[in-house]
Parts: structure tokens; sequence; C-alpha cells
């Protein structure tokens, strides 16, 4: 399925990168949630969390991986940040490949809501 996100990898529609190599590629989302808004994606055609497979799971450690390494790259590492990833429509998911959600530089609302457990 081409999605904008495949034309991103393959260059038809341009995009800031931060990281890219064989199997990654991040970039800056062009509209930020947070002063830091990075998007990772596998280069692979992923739909959604739900569609990863065991013979994925190294490329998902490599994403989160990855999400380190920009985080200190942009210095919000020791700061704090958010790797989200939004899976399905009722999540908020609007393009079916997955990628994750990298937010930081700055104080962070709450995720939905008021929630004791994150007071």
């Amino acid at each position: 399925m081409e999605t904008v996100f495949s034309k991103i990898i393959e260059g038809t529609i341009p995009a800031r990168k931060v990281f890219e190599n064989e199997r990654i590629l991040a970039f800056y989302d062009i509209e930020p949630a947070a002063p830091v808004h990075v998007l990772i994606i596998p280069k692979k055609p992923i739909p959604s969390m739900n569609d990863v497979t065991a013979e994925d799971l190294p490329l998902i450690g490599e994403m989160h991986a990855v999400a380190q390494q920009i985080a200190r790259e942009l210095g919000i590492a020791d700061t704090g940040y958010r790797l989200i990833n939004n899976c399905g429509p009722d999540s908020g998911q609007a393009v079916p490949h997955l990628h994750y959600h990298l937010l930081g530089g700055g104080k962070l609302g709450a995720l939905v809501g008021n929630s004791a457990s994150h007071a």
C-alpha cells in the first residue's frame, strides 16, 4: 500500500531527516505537537503494531535504540521525552505504516485526560 511514508522513503516527498540507515528513517513531523517532534519509521511497510511479526522484533528493538540515540543527539534524553505508537483508528493512527512519535523539548501535557497513575 502506498502511503505518505512510503513516498518519503522513496524520496518523492521531501523530509527533514534526522536519521537514516538501510532499515529505519527518522524525520521531523511537519505538524509538530511539541518543540521536538520526530517520526521514526521502518522502511519495511508494516501497517500497524498489530501487524508486527516475530521476524520484525529485531527491527522494533532497533527502532527503540534509534529513538534513544536521537533523544541524546537532540538534547532531550536527560530532561525527558515520550515515544508514542498509535495503533488503529481509535488511537488516532492517521498513516497505515508503523511509526513512533518522539516528543520532547518541554513539559508535555497529560496523555489522555486526568489520571491518578500519571499525576
